[in-house]
């Protein structure tokens, strides 16, 4: 790894425990998106006006495997028994990494900003101390924000989105909880293509960061 792609990642995790997004692209052989990654615990409602309107995927908080274990949430393919969720292939992955869908208890709609900051906020602080954590009683299914769940040996066993950001958490210091959303191109409609994602962080003062590197460091 070069000295600027080491100064990259230093920069990612110090924005990171200073509770700042980062940018990170995952691979071009992968999906080939760059998503904005914030610490759960750092959401605001203004954190999530910019994930709609800067980055516009879909909002998801990724917890670790140890995380979702305490909380019973499952890998959501494996438990529906649907005809959909047959063959569910994959062209850039083994298997989804979605679990629940879930709204905080003292949300209305739960779609608002002021209710999905809350809901990632808690979703934040449960998972800094999971065994003594009620999830049942915190958040309710279905709901507004989607959960990832890690693969059980993060960046050993998959080099996803949602392992990056829970392995940027832990070099961080921080509980093992991340929103990530993909940054889509308005002009395209695809994914915005890494020159623009790192064009976007520069302006903003946003790390950016490719996957690559933070798995060379952190893998």
């Amino acid at each position: 790894m070069s000295k600027g792609e080491q100064a990259g990642v230093t920069a990612a995790v110090d924005a990171f425990a200073d509770g700042r997004p980062v940018c990170i692209h995952d691979a071009a052989d992968r999906e080939g998106e760059t998503d904005l990654v914030y610490p759960a615990g750092a959401v605001t409602p203004d954190a999530i006006a910019r994930l709609r309107n800067d980055a516009g995927g879909l909002v998801c908080v990724a917890v670790s495997d140890a995380v979702a274990e305490a909380f019973e949430l499952p890998f959501l393919q494996e438990d529906l028994d649907h005809p959909a969720a047959a063959d569910h292939e994959l062209s850039y992955d083994d298997r989804s990494s979605f679990s629940l869908s879930v709204n905080h208890r003292d949300t209305r709609t739960g779609i608002t900003d002021d209710d999905r900051a809350r809901t990632i906020r808690a979703l934040g602080a449960a998972a800094a101390d999971p065994e003594s954590a009620d999830f049942a009683a915190d958040f309710r299914t279905p709901g507004h924000v989607n959960v990832l769940r890690a693969a059980p040996g993060l960046l050993a066993d998959r080099r996803g989105h949602t392992e990056l950001g829970v392995a940027l958490a832990a070099a961080a210091d921080l509980p093992p909880a991340v929103v990530v959303c993909e940054m889509l191109d308005d002009t395209t409609g695809g994914a915005l293509p890494p020159a623009g994602a790192a064009d976007y962080a520069r302006r903003h003062g946003i790390p950016y960061v490719e996957g690559a590197d933070l798995i060379a460091r952190l893998g």
